[in-house]
C-alpha cells in the first residue's frame, strides 16, 4: 500500500504495531524467531510511518497510539520502536515537543533512582527525539546522568558528537565507555561508519572492518566486506577472514566460490570440512560451465560424507553428490578416471558404518 497510498499505509503500520504484541503474547517464542521477525517489521514499518505525508493532527494521533502500545508492551516485542521515535516524529519541531514531554521522566529515573531501579521506558525514545530535534548537547548532558553505560543509550551520544563534527571524540566515546552487555559488533559498526565517512577506509578496515561485518553466514560477511572496501581485492579480504578462523578454512568455500576464486575454494575445503550439501550444489551448478571445478567439488563432497560430515544425510544426498560429479566428469571427458577416484574415496570409509558405500554400491560396482 505504501506504493499507492502512503497515508493509508502509515495507518495500517500503526495498527499492526498496536496489535502485534498482544497477538503474540501467548505464542511460544523460545526460539527467538518471532522476536527477530517483529524487530524486522518494526524497522520497515517505522520507515513507512515516517515517510507518510500525514497532516499534523494525523501524525499526532499516530504518535499517541504508538506511545500507548509502546507502554503496554510487556513481553516486550516492540521495544525497538523507541529507537525510531525521532524518525516517527517526521519533523524536528514535533521531535522537540516529544523530547520536552519525555525529558523529565528520563532525568528523574536516573537522578532519583533507588537500588535496583533507574529504568524508564521514556529514556530511549527521548534520546531519539532529541537527536531528531538536533538538541545534541542535551543528549550528552542526559547521558552523563546514566547510572550504567549501555550501548543502546550511549550510541546516541556517539551520533550527537558526529552531528556536531566531533568525530574523533565520538570514536573515543564509543570505545572507552563499554558496558558489560554491550554488543561489540554494533560498536564496531558505528566506529567503522565514522572512519569511512571521514575517508579513512584503510584505518576503518584495520581497526573495525572484520568485526563490524559479522553476519549470520560467512558468505554474507564476505559480501559485506567486498561492498564496504572495494579498493581491497577479494582475495586479500578472503585471506584475512580465513586467517581469523584457523581450522575452519572449509567454511569459507562459498565465499571463495562467490568471488570466482575457484582454486582457492577447493584448497580451503581440502584443509578442513565443509558442508557436503554446499559442495554438491557447487558440483551441480558448475557442471556445464566449469566442469573441472565441479568434479573436484563433488569429489570433496563425497570425501566429507565418508568422513561423517553433513546434517541428517540420506542416501539421496549421497547419490546426488555422485550424480552431479559424474555429470561434470562427462563434460570433462574423465568419466572412468572420476569413477575410479570415487571408488578410492569410498574404500576409505569406516568399516563399522559404510553408509556412503552402501548407498553407491549399485552404481559403483554393480552397474
Amino acid at each position: 500500500m505504501a506504493r499507492t497510498d502512503h497515508v493509508l499505509a502509515g495507518d495500517g503500520a500503526v495498527l499492526f504495531l498496536e496489535k502485534v504484541s498482544a497477538a503474540l503474547a501467548l505464542v511460544d517464542s523460545s526460539s527467538g524467531a518471532i522476536g527477530t521477525a517483529v524487530n524486522r517489521a518494526v524497522v520497515e514499518l517505522a520507515a513507512i510511518i515516517a515517510r507518510a505525508p500525514a497532516d499534523p493532527s494525523t501524525r499526532d494521533r499516530w504518535l499517541g497510539r504508538l506511545w500507548q502500545a509502546y507502554q503496554c508492551d510487556e513481553i516486550p516485542y516492540i521495544e525497538e520502536l523507541g529507537d525510531h521515535w525521532g524518525e516517527l516524529c517526521a519533523a524536528p519541531a514535533v521531535a522537540s515537543q516529544w523530547a520536552d514531554q519525555l525529558l523529565d521522566q528520563a532525568r528523574d529515573a536516573w537522578s532519583n533512582r533507588r537500588e535496583g531501579s533507574g529504568y524508564s521506558q521514556a529514556t530511549v525514545p527521548c534520546l531519539s527525539a532529541l537527536l531528531a530535534a538536533e538538541r545534541h548537547d542535551e543528549i550528552l548532558d542526559l547521558l552523563e546522568r546514566a547510572p550504567q553505560s549501555m550501548w543502546d543509550q550511549r550510541q546516541y551520544g556517539v551520533k550527537a558528537l558526529v552531528a556536531m563534527g566531533r568525530k574523533a571524540e565520538a570514536l573515543r566515546y564509543a570505545e572507552a565507555r563499554g558496558g558489560l552487555n554491550d554488543d561489540p559488533v554494533a560498536i564496531a559498526r558505528a566506529c567503522e561508519e565514522i572512519l569511512l565517512s571521514s575517508g579513512r577506509a584503510d584505518e576503518a578496515y584495520a581497526r573495525y572492518g572484520l568485526e563490524a561485518t559479522r553476519a549470520g553466514t560467512n558468505l554474507a560477511r564476505f559480501r559485506a566486506l567486498v561492498k564496504r572496501y572495494p579498493h581491497k581485492g577479494p582475495d586479500a579480504l578472503l585471506a584475512d577472514l580465513v586467517q581469523m578462523t584457523p581450522g575452519q578454512e572449509g567454511r569459507w568455500f562459498a565465499a571463495a566460490k562467490h568471488a570466482e576464486l575457484y582454486d582457492e575454494a577447493l584448497a580451503l575445503v581440502r584443509c578442513s570440512p565443509c558442508d557436503p550439501g554446499t559442495l554438491t550444489r557447487a558440483a551441480r551448478d558448475f557442471a556445464q560451465r566449469r566442469p573441472g571445478f565441479a568434479v573436484e567439488a563433488g569429489l570433496l563432497a563425497l570425501h566429507w560424507l565418508v568422513e561423517g560430515y553433513g546434517y541428517e544425510i540420506t542416501n539421496l544426498d549421497v547419490l546426488a553428490a555422485y550424480t552431479h560429479t559424474m555429470q561434470a566428469a562427462e563434460q570433462l571427458g574423465t568419466s572412468d578416471e572420476t569413477r575410479q577416484r570415487i571408488r578410492q574415496i569410498v574404500a576409505q570409509e569406516s568399516v563399522t558404518d559404510r553408509f556412503v558405500g552402501r548407498s553407491l554400491k549399485r552404481v559403483l560396482w554393480e552397474g
